[in-house]
């Protein structure tokens, strides 16, 4: 980190890096993110080109599902990055923290209030748990002495499995559970014109981090550390546990559970850039992107015609470089 920023027009110096962010192995991953796109938008058993309404159906499943993975991969890889920048703690993401339980709570919890919720009804139930959930899972962190590594996720994953379990008794005791259990198995599948453009709405969180990173930077360093140089710690995290809960109940509304993506993206940017959030969050977007639409095409093509949910391909990539996370960090010394 060198040269020394404003925070918010006060005088306290921020240290962020200023590397440029337009260089060519960056233009290169934009390039292949891009083709990506074009391979997701030519992929699928119905046959575009040989029907007569191949085009009407170009422009209502398959514009929008390749629209809504670039936005998902973007959401879930920024939701992981600011989690594990706040928590000081590379293990940490929406899927470790319990906060997408806490999101398929809220989604149940509106369709036993409404019969037949609108998507603007199950996106509020799933942002407003999501963020009830991560605020606990920090007060939670705070209460606890011993932060290594390990017991922060594992905090999470306990949280997580308590609060699945609830949405289970609860789904069974009021038979509802047909009702979400697409969102079980995060599939790309049901999207379709219409039905995805909330979406979009995360470009307006991406705009919102890039503006408080350097905020968010500060916060990751600590409470004292922040604190010192002018910037309100609980305010801060207050904002951006704002910022993961809109995402990740946005993404859990309209496509479901979609696990792992959030550790694995910001782990594999921090391996060759830093913990420079401003200068690592185009680089998190761009590889979220190609991420979740490499394995989307995976999960069209694995069994055609057949599709496999995209959450079964990412929770089996996710789990194997989690794994592999966890390794690297015992023999660098840096589990205790």
């Amino acid at each position: 980190m060198q040269q020394n920023a404003r925070v918010g027009g006060g005088s306290q110096p921020l240290l962020y890096n200023h590397n440029k962010i337009w260089t060519k192995p960056f233009i290169l991953a934009i390039l292949i993110v891009i083709i990506l796109g074009f391979v997701s938008l030519f992929t699928g058993v119905y046959d575009i080109r040989g029907q007569e309404d191949g085009m009407d159906m170009f422009f209502i499943t398959r514009v929008p599902r390749t629209a809504a993975l670039m936005l998902t991969g973007a959401a879930m890889s920024m939701a992981g990055l600011v989690m594990q920048l706040i928590t000081q703690n590379r293990l940490v993401e929406p899927t470790t923290t319990g906060t997408i339980e806490w999101s398929g709570l809220g989604l149940l919890l509106v369709y036993l209030l409404f019969p037949a919720p609108t998507l603007v009804l199950r996106m509020t139930g799933a942002i407003i748990f999501s963020f009830i959930g991560t605020m606990i899972f920090f007060l939670f962190l705070r209460r606890v002495k011993l932060r290594s590594s390990l017991i922060v996720p594992i905090i999470g994953l306990m949280l997580g499995a308590v609060i699945s379990a609830i949405s289970t008794f609860i789904g069974l005791v009021f038979q509802v559970t047909q009702n979400i259990e697409t969102w079980f198995v995060g599939s790309f599948a049901p999207v379709q014109i219409g039905r995805y453009e909330y979406l979009w709405l995360i470009v307006v969180v991406t705009f919102l981090i890039f503006i408080y990173a350097n905020r968010l930077t500060l916060a990751g360093l600590g409470e004292d550390v922040a604190t010192s140089l002018g910037v309100n710690y609980n305010r801060i995290v207050l904002f951006g546990t704002g910022l993961i809960s809109l995402a990740v109940g946005i993404v859990a509304a309209v496509i479901g559970n979609l696990p792992f993506l959030g550790l694995i993206v910001p782990n594999i940017v921090s391996m060759f850039r830093g913990d420079d959030l401003r200068g690592n969050l185009p680089w998190v977007c761009v590889i979220g992107m190609g991420t979740i639409t490499v394995c989307d095409i995976i999960s069209r093509t694995i069994i055609m015609p057949f599709e496999v949910p995209v959450s079964l391909i990412l929770g089996t990539v996710g789990a194997v470089i989690f794994i592999i996370i966890l390794l690297k960090k015992r023999k660098q010394g840096g589990l205790r």
